[in-house]
């Protein structure tokens, strides 16, 4: 298991392009848009990884399901809010981690393909802390993006319970470059190498 990207969510999408492209200083290129879940993003190359800003669409029909990321129950400044973690086995991955990482879907867009697991309320167990689960079937997203000099140096999880979601997922510790801290509130802290020196992305970045 391994970060394969970061989720920045927001109330609305213009407004947390510029406020992760304000804090990195770089630009965000284009996404697109998830039928299946009612939303659109826009992307960043982190080198093997990827920074997803992802807000709900105003033009798509709402979805029949809860859409990912609790997106549903988003509001107030964009944060980066939760991470994704990619497997090579994603049916052992999912059920070798902790109860709530959701059913697997098969899913699409353009030419990428991938499936995830994604909980049926929208929401990842322990506040967002643990990552969603996704196997790539094929090109990744980070494989087509124009490099911006940025790669991702330590992703900070920290939360009152890590003693339990450690106990709950022992790989969740080996993952290369993420820090597993107890804190007394949930958060996730990206620290990032831009070409204009080292950056932080948290919770509420406008």
């Amino acid at each position: 298991m391994k970060i394969d990207h970061l989720v920045v969510t927001c109330a609305d999408l213009d407004t947390g392009t510029a406020a992760v492209s304000e804090t990195l200083g770089v630009p965000l290129q284009t996404g697109g848009k998830h039928p299946l879940m009612g939303t659109h993003n826009r992307l960043l190359s982190l080198g093997d990884a990827y920074l997803e800003v992802i807000a709900i669409d105003p033009d798509a029909p709402a979805p029949d399901r809860p859409r990912w990321f609790d997106l549903d129950n988003r509001s107030g400044a964009p944060a980066l809010t939760n991470w994704v973690a990619s497997a090579a086995d994603m049916d052992r991955a999912v059920a070798e981690a902790p109860m709530g990482m959701g059913e697997v879907h098969d899913l699409s867009r353009g030419d990428l393909a991938w499936r995830m697991a994604i909980p049926p309320s929208g929401a990842l167990p322990f506040d967002g802390v643990l990552p969603a689960l996704l196997q790539w079937r094929g090109a990744r997203a980070q494989d087509g993006l124009e490099p911006q000099g940025c790669k991702i140096k330590r992703l900070i999880l920290t939360h009152p319970r890590m003693g339990d979601i450690q106990a709950a997922w022992p790989d969740l510790a080996r993952t290369d470059s993420v820090v597993l801290e107890v804190g007394q509130r949930p958060e996730i802290a990206a620290e990032i190498v831009t070409p204009t020196g080292l950056k932080v992305l948290r919770g509420g970045l406008a």
